[in-house]
């Protein structure tokens, strides 16, 4: 059982959730931008949540099933049509074999998912199945797909559990919530007060590595060069030009500018969803706070 890909759109992966224990080695973790997708979808197909899918950016591939499939396309809506017929995203399909997917430009959100009861079948490197073009690890060869790509299904193991899910894309203004620091005290409050204030616009620069925004510059106290340290996901790096950049999914594993804030992990499914010229603000939460999102978010997803 796979699906066959036709068109591969702007650029589709192989993604799970991520290779996890590996950024001590060097190796970013890569893995879906839109966990919240991916997971919501997978729990309806009756996967592991972990079960790797196809993510799509900007536009969306074209493909067929060489066999009968159930099969969400989650997160932003891509104009997906089956045999022709549009279909809603974030909901449950069974396709024939020989149905055809077609997707098209986004509609809303930047990033779609494609998940099959089963998941993409493709070979585990160090416990993962995503793919980091930047190493050409996990996937297909550790690149984006490509015309005449097949992808191998996994078997069936669980019945599906619904016909689909609630998952509004962001629209207008995205707000997400980021407690300050580690390296907060690089900035003054008058820093820390306006990157927390204004609205930024997303950049054409942005991709999985990191996203890169644009508004009036933090000008810090004495420069943002900082002896290199760990990055978590959602590190908001401040580099010499005073514009923050949000460190993602395929981010590096050490960096060596200043972090004024850290976005909180149940709000990176929200930036995952912006395009160029979206526009970004920023809210204020304590370390207590930021628990209590996790918390929530975990218990959504049905994580332990």
């Amino acid at each position: 059982m796979a699906l066959h890909i036709l068109q591969p759109g702007a650029l589709s992966t192989i993604q799970d959730l991520g290779r996890k224990g590996y950024m001590k080695d060097g190796f970013p973790q890569s893995g879906a931008m839109d966990d919240y997708s991916l997971i919501r979808a997978n729990l309806l197909l009756g996967n592991d949540k972990n079960a790797a899918a196809v993510e799509m950016t900007i536009t969306g591939i074209r493909a067929y099933f060489d066999a009968p499939c159930a099969f969400v396309a989650a997160g932003g809506d891509f104009g997906g049509k089956w045999n022709q017929t549009p279909i809603l995203p974030n909901t449950l399909y069974q396709a024939a074999e020989g149905d055809e997917l077609s997707f098209s430009a986004a509609k809303s959100g930047c990033r779609c998912y494609l998940a099959v009861q089963g998941g993409f079948d493709v070979p585990l490197v160090m416990g993962s199945r995503s793919t980091t073009l930047k190493c050409k690890l996990g996937g297909l060869d550790g690149r984006k797909l490509k015309k005449g790509d097949v992808l191998p299904i996994g078997e069936v193991k669980n019945p599906t559990k619904g016909s689909s899910f609630l998952n509004p894309m962001p629209d207008g203004e995205i707000i997400v919530r980021a407690v300050p620091g580690p390296q907060d005290d690089f900035f003054t409050e008058e820093d820390l007060n306006l990157f927390f204030s204004q609205s930024y616009c997303v950049t054409a620069e942005s991709d999985r590595m990191g996203m890169r925004l644009e508004g009036q510059p933090l000008q810090s106290k004495n420069g943002t060069d900082i002896v290199s340290d760990g990055i978590a996901p959602g590190s908001v790096q401040i580099p010499a030009s005073g514009q923050p950049i949000i460190l993602m999914a395929d981010r590096q594993t050490t960096g060596g500018y200043a972090k004024i804030a850290t976005v909180v992990t149940s709000d990176l499914h929200l930036l995952a969803q912006a395009k160029p010229s979206d526009k970004v603000r920023f809210v204020r939460l304590n370390a207590r706070e930021a628990r209590e999102a996790l918390k929530q978010y975990r218990a959504e997803l049905l994580i332990p």
